[in-house]
């Protein structure tokens, strides 16, 4: 299971009008420990920003999965609660999970959540969906490096 950071990343970036902006970007990375998490961004962003860049915070999330979507631009996040029936008592019991979706819009998001949850047998609710600020999802870097 992935355990999800989000890594917020201060820099100075050149607006479409040729102004420089400080901006404090939020990225998703997957890693063991805040430490990696802080070194797995530093690794991801340099090639892309040009000049002096900082990690401004590095907190872990909740979120349990991620439905992707290359041709989104968007990240939204879904609160779902899964429904149990406890059979000692049998009252129903929500279990609350929270996931991130790739889409273009709100309308993208929710069917696209919907058809990564197709598959499951559990019955579920949809409580919310939120368009985040995340910019990019870095997923963990598997095998040998060489």
């Amino acid at each position: 299971m992935a355990n999800w950071f989000e890594c917020k990343v201060r820099y100075d970036k050149m607006q479409e009008n040729g102004a420089v902006k400080k901006v404090n970007e939020p990225y998703l990375v997957d890693a063991l420990s805040f430490t990696e998490a802080e070194a797995r961004i530093i690794e991801e962003m340099t090639p892309f920003i040009s000049g002096d860049f900082s990690i401004s915070a590095v907190k872990r999330t909740k979120i349990t999965e991620i439905f992707r979507d290359d041709t989104a631009d968007r990240y939204y996040l879904v609160k779902c609660a899964f429904i149990t029936i406890d059979e000692k008592t049998a009252t129903e019991k929500k279990t609350v999970s929270t996931m991130l979706v790739a889409a273009s819009d709100f309308k993208g998001a929710y069917d696209n959540f919907m058809e990564g949850m197709k598959s499951t047998m559990a019955d579920f609710e949809i409580q919310a969906i939120n368009e985040t600020l995340i910019m990019d999802v870095f997923d963990a870097k598997l095998g040998n490096k060489e």
